[in-house]
């Protein structure tokens, strides 16, 4: 995963979880991962594993998952 977008997501997450009134703690639980992945995630660790981000994700009704990326313009 990409610094850039692991960061994203991780910020996600943190917004997500405080606007939810939760401890990473007790998101951890609701997700069934340890507090500590949920500190990595929010602090966009780029090494974290996709299966256990989904989890995390699941929580708030997201996942991550595959689109179409924007295609720069070729030059006329």
């Amino acid at each position: 995963m990409g610094q850039e977008f692991a960061e994203t997501i991780g910020a996600f997450v943190r917004d997500r979880r405080k606007a939810g009134r939760m401890t990473q703690r007790e998101l951890g639980e609701l997700a069934g991962v340890g507090a500590r992945f949920v500190s990595e995630l929010e602090r966009g660790k780029p090494t974290v594993r996709l299966s256990v981000v989904n989890k995390v994700l699941a929580v708030f009704g997201k996942s991550l998952g595959i689109v179409d990326a924007v295609r720069k313009a070729e030059p006329a």
